[in-house]
């Protein structure tokens, strides 16, 4: 008779004792064949020391690819950037637009007599004539205008219409005239006039090959220098400026001057500069209300926003709020938005004599704290077109063009000069010029501001740092992944077990 052993099994016990091993087995096997180096030495160390070794290793190495990767991350979240210039032909291209105006705006047959007017008022003492006036009359010019301006009281009549100056105006060989223009308000030089500008909701700007010519503009003008009210300015002649179709042109600090008795040449060349967006920069082209209230302004013309106006604006804000008044030098922007409002407001002129508006311009323009506080919304353009010019000049008129610029003075409707009939060619002399501006390459320049780390980039550098020290990629990544779903799924069906035997045990 044999006797048999009987041994009780604890099934509590035993899932508890494989479960540890169980993990233990994912995580080696995980570990003895994953692609990431370091990992696979410690799995398969026969000594501790030899596992020390590979471990010290390990985290070394763990540590420098960590260091490299947050520079990486962080200079990506630097946003700095680079700017990248390159040359590339466009044809056709936009013709720009092109801003012409009188040397002295305002014409002495309409001005001389209002003006005398005031200056009676004033009880200054006038010359002996009543078409001329003294240089100490001179002097209060600036307050005729202020005062005309503040009572709201137009002062067109002053400036030369386009028609009374424009000869003949040809563009790619095909006749154009004033209504070819649009005009707007220079607090310099009155009433100036822009070939080519935007029109609002059309498209109607030219090209520079239209009409199949090569881009060339030919303009000729008679400026009635005989009809210049004096001391207003040194010299006689126009100014002009070429710029982009929808850009409102700074002409009293950018325009070029024209001689008269000249035939100037422009030859112009296109450049771009085109910034990044937020958060790149602070470029914004959004227009700011005081802005569009200004472009509202003029005829139609559809203008974008401008860095340069927009200081020129918040300028304005700061000297109302301390002298009432602004800058009678800017009465063609008197559209001011007071902080924290939405109201704008009309601001009248300060006197000429009044020191509070210049000295309120020069503590703002000297303070960084104030242009950071009036001028925030002033963010950097977008975008910017400009043109690269070329001017000569040569003697003109020729005797052959003499009869046609007398017909048109004589036409006009600008009084002549008295001693016309027997000086009538020393007046053509000192008020006929011409200008021709002209297409000179395909070529545009272009500067473009260029993030200096992509997110590519980050990924490509990381990528390198990590493959360089300790070997890791994507499909380590993948691998990892697989060994943590792998430990979950045996931790859910390992508790799922243990729920279902607590259920029977407690049937039983």
């Amino acid at each position: 008779m044999s006797l048999a052993t009987v041994f009780v099994i604890n099934h509590q016990t035993l899932k508890i004792q494989r479960n540890p091993r169980r993990r233990r087995s994912i995580i080696r096997q995980f570990a003895l064949t994953t692609s990431a180096h370091g990992i696979p030495g410690i799995a398969r160390s026969q000594s501790k020391h030899n596992r020390i070794f590979w471990s010290i290793c390990s985290i070394a190495f763990v540590a420098i690819t960590l260091y490299f990767v947050i520079r990486e991350i962080r200079n990506y979240f630097d946003y700095s950037t680079q700017t990248s210039v390159n040359m590339i032909n466009e044809w056709p291209q936009y013709f720009p637009a092109f801003t012409i105006c009188n040397l002295v705006p305002i014409r002495s047959d309409r001005f001389i007599k209002p003006f005398l007017d005031f200056t009676d008022m004033l009880n200054i003492t006038r010359t002996n004539d009543s078409i001329s006036i003294s240089s100490n009359q001179a002097k209060y010019i600036a307050d005729f205008l202020q005062i005309k301006v503040n009572q709201n009281e137009t002062f067109d009549e002053f400036f030369f219409p386009l028609d009374t100056m424009l000869i003949k105006c040809t563009f790619n060989g095909r006749s154009c005239s004033a209504k070819n223009f649009t005009s707007f308000y220079s607090s310099t030089y009155g009433l100036c006039y822009t070939f080519n500008a935007k029109l609002k909701n059309m498209k109607n700007i030219q090209y520079s090959d239209e009409y199949g010519g090569p881009g060339n503009l030919n303009l000729r003008f008679y400026v009635h220098s005989h009809q210049y009210v004096p001391y207003i300015r040194e010299g006689i002649g126009m100014i002009g400026m070429v710029h982009n179709n929808v850009q409102l042109p700074l002409i009293d600090s950018a325009g070029i001057a024209l001689a008269t008795g000249f035939k100037h040449r422009i030859t112009y060349t296109k450049k771009t500069i085109s910034y990044l967006r937020a958060p790149y920069s602070t470029c914004d082209d959004k227009i700011p209300s005081m802005m569009q209230a200004m472009f509202d302004n003029y005829q139609g013309a559809e203008y974008e926003y401008s860095e340069d106006i927009c200081y020129e604006l918040c300028i304005q804000v700061y000297v109302y709020q301390q002298c009432g008044c602004i800058n009678p030098k800017q009465w063609n922007a008197r559209s001011v938005l007071l902080p924290d409002t939405k109201e704008i407001i009309i601001a009248p002129l300060c006197n000429i004599s009044d020191k509070c508006y210049s000295q309120a311009g020069y503590t703002f323009l000297t303070s960084t704290s104030l242009l950071d506080q009036y001028c925030s919304y002033c963010s950097q353009q977008c975008s910017i077109t400009s043109f690269n010019l070329k001017t000569s000049m040569w003697k003109t008129p020729p005797t052959w063009l003499l009869d046609d610029i007398k017909k048109f003075a004589e036409t006009s409707q600008i009084p002549l000069p008295i001693d016309w009939s027997t000086n009538w060619r020393s007046h053509i002399d000192s008020s006929y010029l011409s200008i021709e501006l002209i297409h000179e390459s395909n070529l545009v320049e272009n500067y473009t501001q260029t993030e200096t780390m992509t997110a590519v980039d980050v990924l490509s550098n990381v990528g390198g740092q990590t493959g360089l020290w300790i070997g890791v990629s994507f499909l380590s990544l993948m691998e990892l992944a697989e060994m943590l779903y792998r430990l979950i799924r045996h931790q859910y069906y390992a508790i799922r077990r243990s729920r279902n035997n607590i259920e029977d045990d407690n049937k039983i």
